[in-house]
């Protein structure tokens, strides 16, 4: 069955895609995906502003000891996510509706079979987890209060972010963005509520993050459930088809394998501020909480443009049309590297102002100065490198998006961290950060090049014949 429904409007029709100005889409697209993606990372800005101000400087801490856990949610949200937003647009730029279809169902059952394992799992080891990430005396009690009532809400998290992802890809990137926005109010209303007036703690940070889902969980379950969506819950597809969940693990395995590694990242990173860090190392660690913060912002709005890419690349390649999938690559490199460049200028010129956001803590601040400068020294080209990464992704080719994201992570910045530390103590932390995605943009560079010469060719040929 290939035929639209005549109660989707032709605004949300996937084959515009194919034909509408590259610009336009892009922006059609991207603007309801950024906002959506600059919503999420508000998520922890939020919570990190409110727990600096409202509770105290090693609560921040506590909370940066959360991050490579909070990677390995991402991981295992986004194996399924991102998986199956990508093979529903290019299912959809096959018009094969019913396998596109057919995705919605797999990822709904696969999200919450994920999310009951890795959360019940995480709760009953969650103190030997945190301990291994860096966790302290004076920061593990934070951690665990915090981790305990996000790993409880697992399955509301995991299902909203799957289907939030299969909403845009399927033509919804408004309503995508609605549910974004809905769960960063609800959160914003009731953080600072849960900290200051019910004097909550950490804990109220995290209970406000679970409420804002739940409140985007309804609404993004409303639409699936509706008949008047293209692309919906049918009782009669096959819940857990094999072929499906394959193609899902497939590509969505390069972003599971990215956070991942970003786990074992962190890790390393807190190790070496701690030790490195001296009688302040706690100290360090809330700083590179900041940092992270602050980078993540930027970086997320960097994906809402390669999300906002994402159906259009994965569209226009399955049907064929190369020169508008080349079209849209070099557009959102454009943009991606724009973005990058202005949270460059911020940082560097402003780096105390920033830091103040969060915490009023003087040894915070001064840390997190010397972290700014020296990391985003070289950060205009990350926005180059996530671009191209999520390019691999998104028309079906997730090994090199796999091999990019290990490189930056394993082959350079790991090896970085071992050697510079030893020389430059927490500086050195920092330099490392900045040397690894220099080389990793470098890297993406070499490869899409390669890449893109052997396409070149296939689609040369597709035509003559």
């Amino acid at each position: 069955m290939t035929a639209r429904p005549s109660s989707t409007s032709k605004s949300n029709s996937p084959a515009t895609l194919g034909t509408d100005s590259i610009s336009r889409l892009l922006m059609q697209y991207s603007v309801p995906a950024i906002i959506a993606s600059v919503a999420t990372s508000l998520y922890n800005i939020i919570d990190s502003i409110f727990i600096g101000q409202g509770v105290n400087a090693m609560a921040i801490s506590g909370l940066a000891i959360t991050f490579p856990l909070m990677n390995l949610v991402i991981a295992f949200v986004m194996l399924i996510a991102a998986g199956g937003a990508t093979i529903s647009s290019i299912f959809l730029g096959q018009k094969d509706l019913g396998r596109a279809t057919n995705v919605v169902n797999n990822v709904m059952m696969l999200s919450l079979i994920h999310s009951v394992i890795f959360g019940g799992l995480s709760l009953v080891f969650l103190d030997e987890i945190l301990d291994l990430f860096g966790a302290t005396p004076e920061t593990i009690g934070y951690a665990r209060e915090f981790m305990t009532v996000i790993l409880y809400g697992t399955p509301i998290s995991f299902v909203f972010i799957g289907l939030n992802n299969l909403m845009r890809a399927t033509g919804y990137p408004k309503k995508a963005m609605i549910s974004a926005l809905l769960s960063v109010l609800v959160n914003l209303i009731l953080c600072p509520l849960f900290i200051f007036k019910f004097k909550w703690g950490i804990a109220g940070a995290a209970i406000a993050t679970l409420c804002g889902q739940s409140v985007a969980f309804v609404w993004v379950l409303a639409h699936f459930l509706s008949k008047k969506s293209y692309v919906h819950f049918r009782l009669s597809n096959n819940w857990l088809s094999l072929a499906i969940v394959k193609r899902i693990y497939a590509i969505g395995l390069s972003p599971f394998l990215m956070n991942l590694c970003a786990c074992v990242v962190v890790v390393f990173i807190n190790k070496s501020l701690l030790y490195y860090g001296g009688a302040d190392g706690n100290f360090a660690i809330g700083s590179f909480g900041i940092i992270n913060r602050t980078t993540m912002f930027f970086v997320m709005v960097v994906l809402g443009v390669t999300q906002g890419m994402q159906p259009i690349l994965g569209f226009n390649y399955g049907a064929g049309n190369w020169s508008r999938v080349k079209r849209t690559l070099k557009l959102g490199i454009w943009v991606g590297t724009s973005i990058t460049a202005i949270g460059c200028i911020i940082t560097e010129t402003f780096p105390d102002e920033v830091s103040r956001m969060f915490t009023t803590d003087s040894t915070l601040i001064d840390i997190a100065r010397n972290g700014f400068r020296v990391y985003f020294v070289f950060f205009p080209v990350v926005g180059c490198q996530i671009v191209i990464q999520n390019y691999f992704q998104s028309i079906g080719k997730p090994s090199y998006s796999i091999f990019l994201s290990m490189t930056r992570q394993l082959m350079y910045l790991i090896p970085l961290l071992l050697i510079l530390p030893p020389m430059w103590g927490v500086n050195g932390v920092w330099g490392a950060m900045a040397i690894s995605d220099m080389l990793a943009f470098i890297t993406a560079i070499i490869t899409l090049w390669i890449v893109m010469r052997h396409l070149n060719k296939h689609f040369s040929s597709l035509r003559q014949s």
